[in-house]
């Protein structure tokens, strides 16, 4: 039985979806259409900044539903 060489490729490599860089995609956004994306839980947000991106989000598309603690 013989091992393919390392620089053998599977013909089924080239079908595999590259992954994007979401950071550079939310970042085009704002550059170019002033669309910003950004997480309530972004650590890069201190608590205010958190706590606006939470009232903003919660005005314009309704309040998020917590989750029940487990009993």
């Amino acid at each position: 039985m013989k091992i393919p060489s390392s620089s053998y490729r599977c013909p089924l490599g080239r079908l595999q979806p590259d992954t994007p860089d979401l950071d550079a995609i939310k970042q085009n956004g704002w550059r170019d259409q002033h669309i910003l994306v950004v997480s309530e839980n972004d650590e890069r947000l201190d608590f205010v900044e958190r706590e606006i991106v939470r009232r903003i989000g919660n005005r314009l598309y309704g309040t998020v539903p917590r989750s029940k603690p487990h009993e």
